[in-house]
Formats: structure tokens, C-alpha cells, sequence
């Protein structure tokens, strides 16, 4: 028997390894992407939507490059996650370029539409028309059923399994992308939702890491339908004390947390105001949930929150134009980001509603209407598998940038710092202290990234200056242009 054994073992030993699996196909062609200047590279990547099942429904995965303008570029690419969840990567490109005009030199910046954004399997719905009546579009019924029957109508399309739109899986087809670019390692920056993914990413695919940069951190465990009201509540006592310790702004609004205060208590409550779209004069009645949507969406954006003073003391006595004012800017601020609502949900529920009951908290002005809300939606869909290991950090092998605004009402630096700590020695945590949500749109912290991912080492990004943050100031609070004096007036 040994004798026929030996010659089989000696022709396995002497005959080649076998080729590994090659990297999926990713056929890059050239396109043009709305707000670049510059030609994109861009194509689609074959994806099974359930990883299990290799045979079953598959989707194309949506990528686009914006390639470094060196001849001699750098091997390491940057990923960019959007946030939401639910926002277009690929449809942010000419902001993201802008952003990274100096990264974008010697490094070509990656763009994937996540699974359930953009074109990668859409879980899109239909944005009301803005031309329905205020009354119809401000009735608490609306938006929940508009919802209900979005998520009904997409759990019908082929690709429409909502268990199969986690950050786990998603992250899985990222780094297939990697693979299919031939990079070795990566650079990864995260907005928002995008430094879930991120964390996920590296969580999944440590030894791939080159460089991490998260800007306005929403942690794995974080919880969001209940940490959100408790982060608002926080960002909402900022802007009340800054109002207060600001002389004009004291002077002109002496009891401004009375005042907003008094407008709740006295809502709901009837009030005439002109469609924005139609022009028509309406007669609405005008709901807490209403009031508390506006200052929340306002307040990620202290320019924007900087105009809540003289919208809460004009609601409160019975104006509300100035504070559906800023509802509608925000509405189409929104609907600009392209938010998949499908996708939005799926990962929500999936990863955040589950823990929202243990991370429960009373709020003094938000309440609970906004953890309601997803818990009503969250009800209606399958449970999907997230894997515990998900919700854990583990300490970074490679420098990580962790940015945070101080008055963000969404992803305070509480997450972040707590990030931080979990990431280890190579993380490092900046504090913007009068800056909203996000922080790469700052010129100042936009510098800083470029230095930290441009450095040749981890010991160099960590010393990468970032105190110009510190003097950035918060927006004085708005108030109506003076008169001119009649003598003015005559000149």
C-alpha cells in the first residue's frame, strides 16, 4: 500500500499551489458624475443580496472612482461612506470632491453605493408631491402611512428582502470592491451613519485599514431611536444658555426657554399660514411633533439653529411662518441627499430598535415622539440577523481620526469620546466646539484630515495639529435687519 501512497504524496509536494480564487469582476468605464469637473471611472459588481444563498437574488453594486489627478499616485485609495443611513455615496461625489480637492491629488477617492442606496438595489420612496395642501402634508396620519405603504411596496421587488440591508453584509461588499481594485490596504472616511460602516469595516477587515477618519461618530450600540432625544435635548439646553449669555440675543429674547416652554404647552393649535409652493393661504392646525421635527433638523446646523430664537418667539405668539420657514429648507435639504427610506429602515431596525427599550431615557421637551415613530415602522418588518460581535469595538491597529462637533444634536462627542476609548492608543479624539453636525465642510478641519491621511506613518498622523477647531465661533443669533432712520431714508 505504501508503495502506490509515496508517489501520490511525492507529485502533491512537488506539483504547483493552487491559483487562489481571482477577485470579482469590476469592468470600470468612463462616466461623468453630476457636480465633478473631472472624468469618473465607474461600474457595477455582481452581489448575492443573501451571501448564504450564492444562487439566489443578486443586485449590482454601483461604484464609481474619482481618479487621482498625479501621474504617481499612491497605492492606498479612500473610501468614503455617506450617512443617513440611506444616502447615495455616488450622488455626493462632487460634494465629496470638493471636500477632498488635496486628498484627491495622489489618491483616487472610492464611492459605493451601499446596498439599498443610489442604483445598488434602491429601497427608494416617492417623496410627497410639495404642492399638496399644508393641511394634508402637517396631518400627524400622513407621513406614518406614507411610510407604511413605502415599506409594503418595496418588500415586494425581487431585491426587497429588507434582512439583507445590515452594515455587516454591506461592508462585506466594500472590501469585495477592495479586492476587485487590486488595493492592498485602504483609507476609510465616515460621515455620520458612515462611521458605523467604517467601524464595521474595520471590525471585519482589521489587516485591510490603513488610515480611519470618523466625523460625527454613531456607534454600533448606540441606540439611535433613544439616544437621539437625549442628544437633541442636549444640543436644544446649549442654544437656549448661548442665547442667554449672548447681550442682543438676552435683550431681544429675556425668557426664551419660558417662551418655548409656553408654545408647546399650547399646542396644538390653529394658524394661517401661505403654502410656499402654491402661495395659498391655509388654515393648518399646527402640532408639538411638528414644532419638535423643526428644532431638531435645525439644530444640526448652527447658521440654521442660529434663527430658532425669532422663530420660537414668534410661534409662541401665534407666527409660525418664520419656523415653517426653516421646515421647508429642511425638507428640501433632505430630499437633496437622495435618502433611500427603505434602506434607512432596514438598518435602523435592524441594528438600533432592538436595544432601544434598555436604552430608553425621559426627555424633558422631546419626549418619545421621535423612538414612537420607529418603533411603530420596526413593528411592520422582518427581525434581521445582526451578529452580536457587531456591537463591539475593538482597539484600532492603525491611527484613527475621530471627529466631533460640541453642539451636534445627533452624534455628540459623548459617542465619540466613548469611540475613542474603545479604539485604543491609536485613536484620537477633536472636539469642534461650536460646530454642528459633521465637520469636513470646515476649512480648517479639512487641512487636518488631508495632513493625517497624507502622513507618512501612524506616529505622524497622530501629531497632525488640529487646535485651529477651537476658533471657529458659534453664529450670533438672527435678528431682522434694523430700519434705517428716517434721516437715512432722505440720503
Amino acid at each position: 500500500m505504501m508503495r502506490f501512497i509515496l508517489p501520490a504524496l511525492l507529485a502533491l509536494l512537488q506539483s504547483p499551489p493552487a491559483a487562489a480564487d481571482p477577485p470579482p469582476a469590476l469592468v470600470l468605464k468612463p462616466c461623468r458624475l453630476q457636480g465633478v469637473e473631472q472624468e469618473a471611472r465607474c461600474g457595477t459588481l455582481s452581489r448575492a443580496l443573501d451571501p448564504a444563498r450564492p444562487d439566489g437574488p443578486r443586485f449590482d453594486l454601483h461604484v464609481a472612482v474619482l481618479p487621482a489627478l498625479a501621474r504617481n499616485k499612491h497605492p492606498d485609495p479612500v473610501f468614503f461612506f455617506a450617512g443617513g443611513p440611506g444616502q447615495s455615496a455616488v450622488a455626493l461625489a462632487g460634494s465629496i470632491q470638493r471636500l477632498m480637492a488635496r486628498i484627491a491629488n495622489r489618491r483616487d477617492i472610492v464611492l459605493v453605493d451601499q446596498r439599498g442606496t443610489g442604483r445598488s438595489a434602491p429601497l427608494s420612496c416617492d417623496d410627497p408631491a410639495p404642492t399638496l395642501p399644508l393641511r394634508q402634508l402637517m396631518d400627524p396620519a400622513f407621513a406614518p402611512a406614507h411610510i407604511d405603504r413605502c415599506l409594503q411596496a418595496l418588500g415586494k421587488l425581487p431585491h426587497g428582502d429588507l434582512r439583507f440591508y445590515t452594515t455587516t453584509l454591506a461592508m462585506q461588499d466594500v472590501d469585495a470592491v477592495r479586492a476587485a481594485l487590486g488595493a492592498e490596504r485602504i483609507n476609510l472616511v465616515g460621515a455620520s451613519y458612515g462611521t458605523r460602516a467604517a467601524l464595521e469595516y474595520q471590525r471585519q477587515f482589521p489587516q485591510r485599514v490603513r488610515r480611519s477618519v470618523l466625523d460625527g461618530v454613531a456607534p454600533p450600540d448606540m441606540a439611535l431611536t433613544s439616544s437621539f432625544g437625549t442628544d437633541n435635548e442636549a444640543a436644544l439646553q446649549s442654544l437656549l444658555s448661548a442665547c442667554a449669555q449672548e447681550p442682543a440675543c438676552a435683550r431681544r429674547h429675556p425668557e426664551l426657554p419660558q417662551t418655548l416652554r409656553r408654545l408647546l404647552q399650547g399646542l396644538p393649535r390653529e394658524a394661517t399660514l401661505t403654502h410656499p409652493v402654491t402661495g395659498v393661504v391655509e388654515t393648518v392646525k399646527v402640532d408639538a411633533d411638528v414644532v419638535l421635527a423643526t428644532l431638531r433638523m435645525a439644530l444640526y446646523v448652527p447658521a440654521r439653529a442660529a434663527v430658532l430664537p425669532l422663530a420660537i418667539e414668534q410661534a409662541a405668539a401665534g407666527r409660525f411662518d418664520a419656523l415653517l420657514g426653516l421646515s421647508i429648507q429642511q425638507g428640501s435639504a433632505r430630499r437633496s441627499l437622495n435618502l433611500s427610506l427603505g434602506m434607512h429602515y432596514a438598518v435602523v431596525c435592524a441594528e438600533d430598535q432592538p436595544r432601544a427599550a434598555a436604552a430608553a431615557s425621559a426627555v424633558a421637551t422631546f419626549g418619545d415622539s421621535f423612538a414612537r415613530g420607529y418603533a411603530r415602522h420596526c413593528a411592520r418588518l422582518p427581525a434581521a440577523p445582526v451578529p452580536e460581535a457587531f456591537y463591539t469595538i475593538p482597539a484600532a491597529s492603525t491611527a484613527v481620526l475621530v471627529l466631533s462637533g460640541g453642539i451636534d444634536p445627533a452624534t455628540p462627542p459623548r459617542h465619540g469620546e466613548r469611540v475613542a476609548r474603545a479604539l485604543g492608543a491609536q485613536a484620537r479624539h477633536v472636539v469642534v466646539p461650536h460646530a454642528g453636525h459633521g465637520t469636513l465642510s470646515l476649512p480648517c478641519l479639512r487641512d487636518v484630515v488631508f495632513r493625517f491621511i497624507d502622513a507618512a506613518d501612524d506616529a505622524a498622523a497622530q501629531r497632525v495639529e488640529a487646535t485651529c477647531a477651537n476658533g471657529i465661533p458659534r453664529p450670533p443669533a438672527f435678528a431682522w435687519p434694523a430700519a434705517p432712520a428716517a434721516s437715512e431714508a432722505r440720503s
